[in-house]
């Protein structure tokens, strides 16, 4: 013991766990913390015990009476459920013991010889101090051993933020990306640039398209441009031209700068263009079929994984070249027509002929009334020389009509439904 009240957990591992009965339920192994923000103390959750049946179980630290140099007093019923580690959480002795450390000023690696915890005055354990001792000793072999408030190890600290952070991402990469947006959305401003560091660019990307923003501009300010550049090259690209417009004019030019060529290219033309109007709501990589396609040509384009549902919905018809601004602008086709005809029919005559295109000037108020007056999801935006420059979709339109702060409302109105669930 290092105090009255701080406890060094080699000190524990062993010691049988007593129901208030005095029956043995088990044996501690372990300790599991939870690292905080904002350099607060990593807390205490539990002890990891083994039961009788060799099963090793959680028992959370709330709920233990008192430990002594002989025992561990529990009270409470004991949830036999099989431990796992959850996010955010560390296991004393097997994460922590002989992790080699480097403290400023110590001259050398020294490691993590044990680990003491103490409770604070509401009664919650708290990691308080740690044993280091050189590092490069055999574990038998005797050594001074220096005893440390648990705030001057700061790679124990990183690497403990570093772990939290990469299972964070571990477990966003399978949720849906709006689900990773309300997770982003609730977190700590630390603990966020932390997670935002760990993802994957592609899976960042699609969450910062669903986060407000504010918080897409703060998040993208966190990271190096060549970072940013990165992940905004996998953005579609109006939404990357929305967020782009909101940053510093030195700051923009410098992640478009180090963009891929062909998508900063992409992201410039956009910005030409008011933000509330067709040219500024479109997306420059719609579906495009030249007039000899078939009909299986349309569905195998159509199914690319990239491609929305919504952008889907339509299949232009123009004259070479095929990127935007494509050629002469020729039709669309319904996705839904294309299911209904032969693999090998011609798509060009399958257009509808009622699907008048947009001009890029069209404003805001223009493109809603042409989405309900032609009860469309998607819709082709054309230049004064109808050559092919992009596509609109419904969902772009509902971003912009919407309130500013819509998807802020939004997260914390499902924060609501969810703690009330």
């Amino acid at each position: 013991m290092t105090s009255a009240s701080s406890i060094f957990v080699s000190r524990i591992k062993g010691l049988p766990m007593l129901d208030p009965n005095g029956e043995q339920v088990g044996k501690v192994r372990d300790v599991v913390i939870q690292n905080r923000s904002g350099n607060r103390a990593p807390r205490v959750k539990g002890l990891v015990v083994e039961l009788f049946a060799l099963r090793r179980i959680f028992f959370p630290m709330e709920r233990v009476h008192s430990i002594d140099a002989h025992q561990v007093i529990i009270s409470g019923l004991v949830n036999t459920v099989r431990f796992r580690v959850r996010e955010r959480e560390m296991l004393v002795i097997d994460d922590l013991f002989d992790r080699t450390i480097t403290r400023p000023g110590a001259g050398h690696p020294e490691t993590i010889f044990d680990v003491a915890i103490k409770p604070n005055r509401s009664r919650d354990w708290m990691l308080s101090e740690v044993a280091l001792r050189e590092a490069g000793r055999r574990p038998f072999q005797r050594g001074h051993v220096t005893i440390v408030d648990w705030s001057e190890v700061p790679d124990f600290i990183e690497n403990m933020a570093v772990r939290d952070a990469e299972q964070q991402a571990m477990r966003l990469s399978d949720l849906k990306a709006a689900d990773v947006a309300r997770e982003l959305h609730d977190m700590d401003p630390t603990l966020r640039a932390a997670v935002v560091h760990a993802m994957d660019d592609d899976r960042l990307a699609e969450a910062l398209e669903e986060l407000p923003e504010d918080e897409q501009v703060d998040v993208i300010n966190s990271l190096d441009n060549e970072r940013a550049a990165d992940v905004l090259e996998e953005m579609d690209p109006d939404d990357a031209a929305d967020l782009i417009a909101e940053l510093d004019s030195e700051t923009a030019e410098d992640i478009l700068g180090r963009m891929e060529p062909e998508e900063a290219r992409d992201v410039r033309t956009l910005l030409r263009y008011d933000a509330a109007t067709a040219g500024g709501l479109m997306n420059p990589e719609p579906v495009v079929l030249n007039v000899d396609a078939t009909v299986a040509d349309a569905l195998a384009a159509v199914r690319r994984p990239e491609i929305t549902p919504a952008m889907a919905a339509l299949a232009f018809i123009c004259r070479p070249p095929m990127d935007t601004p494509t050629g002469r602008y020729v039709g669309a086709v319904h996705f839904q027509r294309l299911l209904r005809e032969p693999p090998s029919t011609l798509v060009a005559g399958l257009i509808d002929p009622d699907i008048t295109p947009l001009t890029p000037q069209s404003n805001i108020a223009q493109v809603s009334r042409y989405f309900a007056t032609y009860d469309l999801v998607c819709a082709p935006v054309v230049d004064a020389e109808r050559r092919l420059i992009g596509a609109v979709t419904v969902d772009d339109v509902l971003d912009h009509i919407l309130p500013n702060d819509w998807r802020g409302v939004q997260l914390d109105r499902l924060d609501l439904e969810v703690s009330d669930g």
